[in-house]
């Protein structure tokens, strides 16, 4: 009866060491997407730069679950449990590449870092700051936003292969590249739950600064009407929990288009928005 109950118990833990090496695997797939996008040569926003963080985390702590697992097993229930090599060298390979990984994303940073202040050493002291109006509290995420919008039509499908690039560059010729800024606006469970979900592209930034609000920049690499960027946000937030959610949305194109006054009246178009209302302005 006994040796029933310990093998019944090897066998659970056994499911929870399959459980967490498959949560690994594709865990493993997220960081190495994400490291490929951090090069001293691309503009990083500031998500990709917190999701890699993030996820190297999670795999830290399935590596210790993992480990967990199998001292218990080697220790109490050792009779009763067979190891699986091929699980124990993916796992072994996971662990040195994840490392690898996350070494040269730090590299990766401090090159950029490097790079920054440079730039600011060259700058002129005292230059006057053509933009009156920052869309975001972080100097980063701001400088980040600066940047996208200098290279708007610079912006690659990086990520792409050679004809999907060729196809997606052939689309967006004739067309105008845009950056669409919003503004979530509710209760701040409801940003909490949200943010943690809310997964961004390459070019996209999102920056929480009030307990009640999540802004951002959706960068599009092809024409988009105000309708589609509409689409994005309702993506982000269909389920019925974020019905309540304000949202704002404005479509730019230039640096020049953050000068504009209708920018600085955010805050007082939100206040008179019905809770659930998407709203588009156009500058």
């Amino acid at each position: 009866m006994e040796r029933e109950r310990f093998q019944a118990h090897v066998a659970s833990l056994e499911q929870i060491l399959r459980n967490t090496h498959f949560d690994l695997t594709d865990a493993m797939k997220q960081l190495q997407d994400l490291c490929v996008r951090v090069t001293p040569e691309r503009i990083v926003p500031m998500g990709i730069i917190t999701d890699v963080r993030q996820t190297y985390k999670e795999i830290q702590d399935q590596f210790k679950k993992i480990r967990g697992v199998n001292q218990l097993l080697e220790s109490k229930y050792r009779q009763y449990y067979r190891r699986d090599p091929q699980r124990d060298k993916e796992i072994f390979e996971s662990a040195f590449l994840a490392k690898s990984l996350y070494s040269k994303f730090e590299c990766a940073l401090q090159e950029i870092e490097g790079k920054k202040n440079l730039r600011d050493k060259k700058e002129p002291l005292g230059a006057p700051s053509r933009i009156p109006l920052a869309w975001f509290h972080s100097n980063e995420n701001q400088t980040i936003l600066l940047q996208n919008l200098r290279g708007l039509y610079e912006l690659d499908y990086k990520t792409l292969s050679d004809l999907e690039y060729v196809q997606r560059r052939l689309v967006i010729q004739n067309g105008k590249r845009s950056v669409s800024l919003f503004i979530l606006s509710g209760e701040s469970t409801l940003i909490d739950h949200l943010q943690s979900r809310m997964r961004l592209r390459e070019y996209d930034i999102k920056e929480r600064f009030t307990k009640d609000e999540l802004r951002g920049a959706l960068t599009h690499l092809r024409e988009v009407s105000p309708s589609e960027a509409e689409k994005v946000i309702r993506r982000f937030t269909e389920s019925s929990e974020f019905s309540k959610l304000k949202c704002l949305l404005l479509s730019i194109q230039s640096q020049k288009d953050l000068e504009k006054e209708i920018l600085g009246s955010t805050e007082n178009i939100l206040q008179v928005m019905a809770d659930g209302e998407v709203r588009t302005l156009l500058i």
